[in-house]
């Protein structure tokens, strides 16, 4: 049986580095939702916020959720260096949690589960987006553990484009792939596989 790291765990990982993911929004963050026009978002599992800050400064109002209280307060610091606003900081187990109201867009980056908590997490996510509104997932693919780089080792906590949009129903699936995402390491370049799924709301 797969076990989920508790916050307590995460915690100590953000404290012990000062930075422990890019400044910079994901790769496909970037490439698949530049053209949205902007409007209220969700970041679930936030981390220390590179993809809600990404957003806010494009004009979003996004709620940043992660369960790890060092992270969120990660952000919120890196969001007043950079003078950027419209973010709400939120810690909150993302299994839990869910916004007041609808919400233009649902981002989850990252957000690796074992089943059922995977599935349940990406159908309560789906279910906040507003009608026209747009569900993005990114997340290791399940490939990547055999033919990627980094990430979890084992699959079952990988994500798979055709399980995720069968948990998309009311949607028109506009992207379900794997994609090749270039990662500079002491050797050189390595290509990580993650599962891309972008939807949007009918």
């Amino acid at each position: 049986m797969t076990t989920i790291a508790g916050p307590d765990v995460w915690d100590e990982r953000y404290r012990a580095k000062d930075l422990v993911w890019s400044l910079e929004p994901n790769l496909f963050v970037a490439a698949h939702l530049a053209g949205l026009e902007p409007g209220t978002a969700v970041d679930l599992a936030a981390g220390e916020g590179r993809n809600a800050l990404w957003l806010a400064s494009r004009g979003w109002a996004v709620t940043a959720v992660d369960f790890s209280e060092v992270a969120i307060d990660r952000g919120r610091r890196l969001a007043a260096e950079r003078g950027i606003g419209g973010v709400e900081w939120v810690v909150a187990d993302g299994l839990m949690w869910q916004p007041d109201s609808p919400v233009d867009l649902v981002v989850l980056s990252y957000f690796q589960l074992p089943e059922p908590q995977r599935s349940q997490a990406v159908a309560a996510a789906a279910s906040w987006v507003a009608p026209g509104g747009t569900f993005f997932l990114v997340g290791h693919d399940q490939s990547n553990v055999t033919d990627g780089y980094g990430g979890p080792t084992s699959v079952a906590v990988c994500h798979d484009p055709t399980e995720v949009i069968d948990l998309l129903e009311g949607f028109e699936v506009v992207v379900a792939e794997v994609a090749r995402r270039p990662v500079d390491t002491a050797e050189g370049e390595r290509v990580a596989l993650d599962t891309v799924v972008v939807a949007r709301r009918s």
